[in-house]
């Protein structure tokens, strides 16, 4: 065995960010190079850099960019070799984070590298292929879609079918959503999307995994660490930092077995037993305490001596229990999360990804994307499978401010095939990306794929559930069953066997006939609001699961995030071309309207209907979150509904769409409505909706729009009241109910008070079916005269001593047939211009404040009641700078 010395190569990675260049055509082409952006870069932000298309955010420059996809792509460098490259024993590596998507590297003129999934990283072994002075690095980017349609036509065995796009991204694995969706733009890129780095060492730590088990009371974990190791490594240091002390918690070092040419290959690992330990918690719940565990390589067998460590790793690591629950119940199977033995309800979002252009998403923008999440008093983010396996960045940020998350594997909406070389590169992909994000404590489920079985269902193809050889599936017209209920499974059990797996999204039971929309097992992805059937809103009390992990309802996001995209004055109407190109949803003009129609009075100038259609959105979310996390209930069984994902947070580019939060970070109305929905305590009032019923004499017409009672308007109603608590804690609280006249804002009846206890981590019943009578001295034979009515509020609020905790709500729906003469509203300001202050004479419906990028405010989209006074902090601007407006002001 060799004698290790003291003055070995460290491991150094120098990236190569700077000095690349590009052109149309592969390396033989003579067209001319230009300056690329710094890595990492795509080529359409290349393009734009000299002017070379248009923005193809604005107006209807995509299509005039769609060309870009089509073509093939070479992107340039030179570097010099490393200062120690010639030392003895030297390895070198090139390595590549990831290329989008076919690309061929040349080294020196030579092919070192052919990649074709976009997920994958690579690293090229490149010892002894340096030049001293100057290396040549090419990368050629071949069109996805032209050699998707060549594997399509090669492997004509399967039977390709996507939905949203066309069929060329069927074999490809790329991110799905670059084939455009009905929210995003066609926008075909390619290009180092991620960094690029020659890396020099004689000896490297591969890879470092941390394993453990918890102990029954949680306050102990036997924690194993693994490290693969590469080179002439004689001992491994360990070490387990608590973060937030920033005190070593346990440091060891162990011996590793050097083989006779010097070189350690495998596996060392450590067993470690930790007590005491600070547990990692969803927001909310508690802290998210987090751990570095750090290993460092040496090449002297005492790490003590003054010798640096030869290759130093590190990785984040929070202490959680997490366990899916699925168990039969009077509901049919359970469907919930539960973390540290606390049952959760996963209130939240899905996830798309944030730019068109991923190259332009930086860490500081994750973390505000994630912020926006957790300030919005969200749980858990869903990263939808059409996208990607996101930055580290986005897990960082999750994992600080205590955000679950779901992840799919990246497969959506399609029926993807399985010949061997696609099956090769899937379990690449996989094996890669879990080993990646294994110690996050914010990723707590993995799910196979986003609507696949869907495509089962509508196309009828073969699955037989009673068919339990793997083998077999590969043979059907449906062979990706392979990939999600066999290959992925056993690839997240052995990776991060902690992390429950689904096989897909949504997925029930796996029986042929009811995939995925049995509403009593599994999740379900709710489209009969919007898609499908479009039921009413008010419907969607009745419309849960066991785990509603998609729904969504369109809006228009702020006047400011329109006006920067559709920049001609002469398109900014209701039906323009350009509005509607920037709306990629399918029938969205008659959807959008109809719903729109439906509740509200119609306004046909852009700034009015851009209101009405955000709290047409707000109103739905809200019945929706309410409504579900009422089916929440109790432990024991009784765990009807185990979360709600709205599809979706956020934009990739500026547009219309489900989005609750546009592209420029702007939230809408609703989400301050799932913020108030999935505060720690909330109280719900809902009256009972029956359908638009007309008396005449002893006849009865129903016109059946499914919401619609006027009657309740002169007859009174029926309500229930109940609270939900997602704390731990048994609370006390009063509860007050208020009847207010919308014509006059005075009380119609007199208000009911109770003390209540609430039960912990549950919903608690209060008031079910009451019913509330009008006075009024009208003679039942007459006709029904609206103009006569005296329509009114419910307004539910909770206090816990002389402390507001939470308010709600009733409107008698639809809100068109209402009248508001003037409300009385009245705002005033703090002398620092950073809070408003607003009251109302007479009840108002969904006041809101025009927001623009930069400015955040605390609430929004609220409703006022004469006895209260709403405070809104705004933090960008004065607040007396913003516009407001409420329905029919």
């Amino acid at each position: 065995m060799p004698n290790a010395s003291a003055s070995a190569t460290q491991f150094n990675s120098t990236p190569l960010t700077e000095g690349w260049t590009f052109k149309q055509g592969d390396r033989d082409s003579t067209n001319t190079s230009l300056a690329a952006n710094n890595l990492p870069t795509e080529i359409h932000r290349d393009l734009l850099k000299h002017n070379k298309i248009s923005d193809p955010f604005q107006d209807l420059n995509e299509l005039s960019t769609r060309w870009v996809g089509d073509e093939t792509w070479t992107y340039q460098t030179t570097f010099t070799a490393p200062a120690n490259y010639n030392h003895d024993n030297v390895s070198t590596s090139l390595r590549f984070e990831g290329l989008d998507t076919f690309a061929s590297v040349y080294l020196n003129g030579e092919l070192v590298l052919t990649s074709e999934n976009m997920f994958i990283e690579h690293r090229v072994d490149v010892t002894g292929q340096l030049q001293s002075d100057e290396n040549t690095l090419d990368i050629i980017f071949e069109s996805a879609r032209k050699r998707g349609l060549e594997l399509v036509e090669q492997h004509k065995e399967h039977r390709f079918i996507v939905h949203q796009t066309e069929i060329s991204r069927g074999p490809v694995r790329k991110a799905q959503y670059h084939w455009g969706w009905d929210w995003g733009p066609i926008l075909m890129t390619c290009g180092p999307w991620k960094p690029i780095s020659i890396e020099t060492y004689e000896a490297r730590i591969c890879d470092l995994w941390v394993q453990y088990e918890l102990a029954d009371d949680l306050k102990t974990a036997h924690v194993r660490i693994r490290v693969k190791l590469e080179g002439p490594i004689t001992s491994v240091e360990f070490e387990i930092i608590n973060q937030k002390t920033n005190e070593t918690v346990i440091h060891v070092n162990t011996d590793t077995a050097v083989e006779e040419d010097g070189t350690t290959s495998g596996t060392v690992e450590q067993l470690i037993t930790l007590d005491d330990i600070e547990l990692w918690w969803p927001r909310n719940y508690g802290a998210q305490s987090l751990y570095a565990v750090r290993a460092n390589a040496y090449t002297t067998r005492d790490p003590s001596l003054s010798a640096p460590p030869i290759h130093s790793i590190s990785k984040a690591l929070g202490f959680r229990k997490v366990e899916l629950i699925q168990e039969p119940d009077i509901h049919g199977t359970s469907f919930y999360l539960r973390i540290n033995n606390v049952d959760i309800f996963c209130g939240g979002s899905c996830w798309i990804p944030a730019d068109s252009f991923l190259t332009c998403m930086t860490p500081e923008k994750y973390r505000s994307w994630v912020k926006s999440a957790a300030e919005g008093n969200q749980t858990m983010l869903r990263v939808w499978g059409g996208g990607i396996y996101e930055d580290d960045a986005f897990y960082d940020a999750a994992d600080e401010l205590g955000i679950l998350v779901w992840q799919d594997f990246c497969f959506a909406c399609a029926n993807y095939p399985a010949y061997p070389s696609y099956l090769a590169s899937v379990e690449h992909e996989a094996r890669q990306n879990v080993r990646r994000l294994r110690n996050h404590p914010s990723l707590v489920i993995w799910a196979g794929n986003n609507e696949d079985y869907q495509i089962v269902e509508r196309y009828n193809l073969e699955y037989v559930s009673e068919d339990k050889d793997p083998q077999s599936w590969l043979k059907t017209e449906f062979p990706a069953r392979y990939i999600y209920e066999h290959l992925l499974p056993t690839i997240v059990k052995q990776e991060s066997p902690r992390t429950p797996y689904h096989p897909s999204s949504p997925f029930g039971n796996g029986k042929s006939t009811v995939l995925t929309v049995d509403p009593t097992i599994g999740d379900i992805h709710q489209w009969n609001l919007w898609h499908g059937t479009m039921q009413p809103y008010q419907d969607l009390p009745k419309l849960g699961g066991r785990f509603v992990s998609e729904f969504g309802m369109e809006a228009y996001p702020h006047l400011s995030t329109l006006q920067a995209c559709i920049t001609r004055e002469e398109d900014r109407y209701l039906g323009s071309m350009a509005m509607d190109f920037r709306n990629k949803a399918i029938g969205h003009e008659r959807r959008l309207m109809s719903y729109v129609a439906e509740n509200f009075r119609l306004k046909s100038y852009l700034e009015g209907f851009t209101h009405l259609t955000q709290i047409m959105q707000a109103d739905a979310i809200s019945w929706a979150y309410k409504s579900w996390r009422r089916q929440w209930g109790t432990s024991g069984g009784n765990r009807k509904c185990g979360g709600a994902l709205v599809w979706q947070l956020n934009d990739c580019w500026p547009t219309v769409s489900w989005s609750v939060v546009d592209y420029n970070l702007v939230p809408k109305p609703a989400y301050y409505a799932i913020k108030r929905a999935m505060a720690p305590v909330v109280v719900g009032v809902q009256r009972k909706v029956k359908s638009w019923t007309m008396r005449e004499k002893d006849e009865l017409w129903q016109r059946d729009t499914g919401h619609v009672d006027v009657r309740q308007m002169w007859e009174g109603v029926e309500f229930d009241v109940w609270v939900a608590n997602a704390t731990c804690e048994e609370v006390e609280m009063e509860l007050e109910v208020k009847f207010w006249s919308v014509k006059s804002g005075r009380e119609v009846r007199p208000e009911i008070r109770k003390e209540i206890s609430i039960a912990a981590n549950g919903t608690t019943e209060v008031i079910q079916g009451e019913r509330v009578e009008v006075d009024d001295s009208r003679n039942t034979d007459e006709p029904f005269d609206i103009s006569k009515a005296d329509p009114f509020v419910i307004n539910a609020s909770l206090y816990m001593g002389n402390h507001h905790v939470a308010t709600d709500v009733s409107w008698p729906d639809p809100i068109k047939y209402l009248t508001f003469n003037d409300r009385g509203v009245e705002i005033r300001y703090s002398e620092d211009g950073m809070t408003a202050f607003i009251t109302a004479a007479r009840p108002v419906k969904a006041f809101v404040f025009s927001e623009t990028p930069g400015v955040r405010l605390d609430d929004n989209g609220m409703d006022i009641m004469p006895d209260e006074r709403k405070e809104v902090y705004v933090n960008g601007c004065r607040a007396d700078q913003l516009k407001w407006r409420y329905i029919e002001m």
